[in-house]
């Protein structure tokens, strides 16, 4: 599976475990959803304050958001 994919997945655990809409998420990173759907299916890449910014909102810490184990 692709790193991508395997971010993806990890932005939508988390998101998920906050309770959190793709569409709220977007909204707090001024992102669309569209956006945060192309990130979670592991379609679109993201710059590093993108993921900063998502950790941020997420309040995980970004290294977990890149475990891929």
């Amino acid at each position: 599976m692709s790193r991508l994919k395997l971010l993806g997945e990890n932005i939508k655990k988390y998101r998920l475990e906050k309770g959190l809409t793709q569409e709220k998420l977007a909204e707090m990173v001024d992102l669309s959803r569209e956006y945060i759907i192309r990130v979670e299916m592991g379609h679109k890449r993201i710059s590093l304050k993108k993921l900063f910014e998502i950790a941020d909102a997420l309040n995980v810490d970004c290294s977990m958001l890149v475990n891929f184990k």
